[in-house]
């Protein structure tokens, strides 16, 4: 059932005003929490099982289910992280907010959660503008070359240390084999970032001709059903109402 939702047309902030209507602060906090350690749980789960668990030729059976399976969680932890940062995920909590966020991103991809914040501020400030450091020319760009702008908006040499700290954790102390590092956690990492790309910035952000944007948020949402939305990127689609209503959680957007 479909509830009115606030009107929040300013810049977000971390730290939001109650974000849902007629629900307690302490009540969206349990909710996201608890789905957010649901999907982290699996995601965890599932990395144990393909690195520690499975006989490798198994793993490699079954890996058209589980990569698909841990790209779609992968997606679904770096939401929760990205709730983290407009605050939504614990309202009024930003201790715990920013130690959740920091944990999913370096588990994601080695990520630091606090390099993220700014430029994903400065996006909802000045969407599909020269200010929004996710905005690729006029809106025109072609898929791929906005793709790879994008990538260097976010990629660094600290995040590549820490990958290679990672890496050779798993290869020397723990003996994981190298390729199910490359099949299992690289791969679903590359494919989800795509993924949230693509279904939450290009789709919903280039420009088309003769359709100029409704409002200064410059951004329009993906028509698709409640089931496919939540598996292409956990709603991150509605993303009109995410722009409108930055402090309410991936969970109530649809």
């Amino acid at each position: 059932m479909s509830m009115a939702k606030p009107q929040v047309d300013s810049p977000p902030k971390r730290i939001p005003a109650n974000s849902i209507p007629y629900m307690s602060t302490t009540r969206q906090t349990m909710v996201g929490l608890g789905l957010g350690a649901a999907i982290t749980t699996s995601w965890i789960a599932l990395h144990v099982l393909n690195f520690f668990v499975l006989p490798y030729h198994v793993a490699l059976i079954l890996a058209p289910l589980t990569i698909p399976l841990q790209c779609w969680l992968s997606c679904g932890i770096f939401i929760v992280a990205h709730d983290a940062m407009h605050g939504s995920l614990a309202p009024f909590r930003p201790v715990l907010n920013r130690a959740i966020g920091r944990f999913l991103m370096l588990i994601y991809a080695c990520f630091w959660w606090d390099n993220m914040v700014p430029p994903h501020i400065a996006h909802h400030r000045a969407p599909a503008t020269e200010k929004d450091p996710d905005f690729s020319g006029d809106g025109f760009t072609p898929l791929f070359i906005w793709w790879v702008k994008f990538l260097t908006q976010y990629l660094t040499i600290w995040q590549f240390l820490r990958l290679n700290v990672f890496f050779y954790t798993y290869k020397l102390l723990l003996h994981v084999q190298p390729e199910r590092m490359y099949l299992f956690w690289g791969l679903p990492g590359a494919l989800s970032a795509f993924q949230l790309f693509y279904f939450g910035t290009y789709l919903v952000h280039r420009a088309e001709k003769d359709k100029p944007w409704s409002d200064r948020h410059r951004t329009r949402s993906n028509n698709y059903s409640w089931l496919v939305s939540l598996l292409t990127c956990f709603h991150f689609g509605y993303h009109h109402e995410h722009h409108t209503h930055p402090s309410v959680p991936w969970w109530f957007l649809p």
